[in-house]
């Protein structure tokens, strides 16, 4: 099997099922920055060496390729596929690994900058671009093109967990956070 079709030569591309958009379609940009945000899990999960970490990122990236086979089918022709779906319990993951991850970091007393390692940099890279999704996510129910609202959902709690993750990191890695200390 050959990894280039040629099908998309003119700017265009086929979804699940068969129909056919622009590249430029919205629906594309969101599967697409589900993609990117999957590829930079798989860079986070290669710096870090907390091996629990590293279980729960692999568990992610799976749920991130449910949610980008989701965002790629035609939403009029799903229904007759076996599609993976997202669960509540997905959800609840994250929130439990949150959770836990909180009870051994200090309060947050102020906005902190991200970076002072490339672990954490690169985890709030990730963060960001998981913000990017779920803003196209919710651009496109705005659109009134279906979006599974448990995508909306499992993405925002993501960020979090991220935030979060990037602290736990630093805390492992004895970083100090840096705090925001705006010029007044």
């Amino acid at each position: 099997m050959k990894i280039y079709t040629k099908t998309g030569d003119l700017g265009k591309t086929s979804l699940i099922g068969g129909t056919k958009v622009p590249k430029s379609h919205i629906r594309i940009e969101t599967y697409g920055t589900v993609d990117e945000l999957n590829s930079y899990i798989g860079l986070v999960t290669d710096l870090l060496t907390d091996d629990h970490s590293q279980k729960i990122l692999k568990e992610i990236q799976d749920r991130l390729f449910t949610i980008g086979s989701s965002l790629a089918c035609d939403p009029e022709k799903e229904p007759l596929m076996k599609i993976p779906d997202l669960k509540e319990a997905d959800i609840s993951l994250l929130e439990k690994e949150i959770d836990a991850m909180n009870e051994v970091l200090p309060p947050m007393k102020s906005f902190i900058l991200p970076g002072g390692h490339i672990h954490i940099s690169t985890i709030h890279i990730a963060r960001c671009i998981c913000r990017r999704a779920e803003r196209s996510c919710v651009n496109m129910q705005e659109q009134e093109l279906f979006v599974e609202p448990l995508v909306i959902k499992y993405l925002n709690r993501l960020s979090d967990h991220l935030f979060v993750l990037a602290r736990y990191t630093g805390h492992l890695l004895h970083i100090a956070e840096n705090p925001w200390k705006p010029r007044v």
